[in-house]
C-alpha cells in the first residue's frame, strides 16, 4: 500500500448507497482509511463508518485537485446506478490525478416472468406513457416527480424518503423509508388500488420487493431505464470489489 510521510494512502468513496456503507464498514475493519464523500441532497443520511465529507467537489477539476490534495490511492466510485454526472467526473477525475478507479455497481432487475413492464429512456417519457386517468405509484425518490406535475389527468402517490418542496393538489406523499418487505408492498398497492407503477432500474435489493408486488397483483410497471455510464473496471457486489481490492494489493 502507498504512503506518504509514513501514512497509508487513504481510498475515497463517492457513495450514498446501501452498498457503499457496507463496503465502508468492510475497509475499516480490515484497518484502512476510509473517506466517504455524500452528495449531502439528504437531510439526514445514514453515515458510513470511516471518515465523511458531504457535498460536491465542483465538477472534474474539483473531484482530481482533491484526489491530488488528499493523495487518495484509490477512488470507488459506489454512487447510485442513476448518479451519471459524478460517475462521469469520476471516471475523467481519476485519469486527471492519476489515481485508479473502480466501481461497484449493482446488478440491474430483470422483468419478472408474466409481469408487465413498459421501459422508458428517461423521466419524461414515463410521464409521457401513462394513461389518462391511471392512479400511478411513484417510487422514483423526490428529485424528479416533477416530470409528472403536467399530468393532471392522472392521480399520484409518491413515496419518498423526505418530503419534496413542493407538490401539486391532490397528490399523496408518503414518507418513508425502506427496506419494505413484499407483503407490505403488495398491502399498500392493493390499499390504493394502484394502476400503475413507476420505477428506475436502480437494481438495489433491498427495494425489489416493490416491483414482485407490482407482479403479483398485475400491475404494469413504467421502467426508466438506467443512463449510460462511461467504462470502468466494475463490480457487481461487494464481496467481488473487497477480493479485488486484496487480490490487488489496492492502494498501491
Amino acid at each position: 500500500m502507498t504512503q506518504s510521510n509514513g501514512v497509508a494512502n487513504p481510498i475515497l468513496i463517492l457513495g450514498g448507497t446501501g452498498e457503499a456503507r457496507a463496503l465502508a464498514a468492510a475497509l475499516v475493519q480490515s484497518g484502512r482509511r476510509v473517506m466517504s464523500s455524500l452528495a449531502g441532497r439528504t437531510a439526514n443520511p445514514l453515515m458510513p463508518e470511516g471518515e465523511v465529507r458531504i457535498g460536491g467537489f465542483g465538477g472534474v477539476e474539483g473531484l482530481a485537485r482533491y484526489l491530488r490534495d488528499e493523495r487518495i490511492g484509490l477512488l470507488i466510485d459506489a454512487t447510485h446506478p442513476f448518479a451519471a454526472q459524478i460517475s462521469a467526473n469520476a471516471v475523467a477525475a481519476a485519469k486527471v490525478a492519476d489515481v485508479p478507479l473502480v466501481r461497484l455497481e449493482r446488478p440491474q432487475w430483470l422483468c419478472p416472468r408474466g409481469a408487465e413492464w413498459i421501459e422508458v429512456e428517461e423521466m419524461a417519457q414515463a410521464a409521457d406513457v401513462l394513461p389518462a386517468g391511471a392512479n400511478v405509484f411513484l417510487a422514483i425518490g423526490r428529485q424528479e416527480i416533477a416530470s409528472f406535475f403536467h399530468r393532471t389527468d392522472c392521480r399520484f402517490t409518491a413515496r419518498v424518503i423526505e418530503p419534496p418542496e413542493t407538490a401539486p393538489e391532490g397528490w399523496t406523499i408518503i414518507g418513508a423509508r425502506g427496506p419494505f418487505p413484499v407483503q407490505a408492498e403488495i398491502d399498500l398497492l392493493a390499499l390504493h388500488g394502484f394502476t400503475h407503477m413507476v420505477a428506475k432500474n436502480s437494481g438495489a435489493a433491498a427495494s425489489h420487493d416493490k416491483i414482485l408486488a407490482a407482479a403479483e397483483l398485475g400491475i404494469p410497471v413504467v421502467m426508466v431505464k438506467r443512463p449510460s455510464l462511461p467504462p470502468a473496471r466494475s463490480f457487481e457486489s461487494v464481496k467481488t470489489l473487497l477480493d479485488y481490492i486484496d487480490q490487488a494489493g489496492l492502494p498501491n
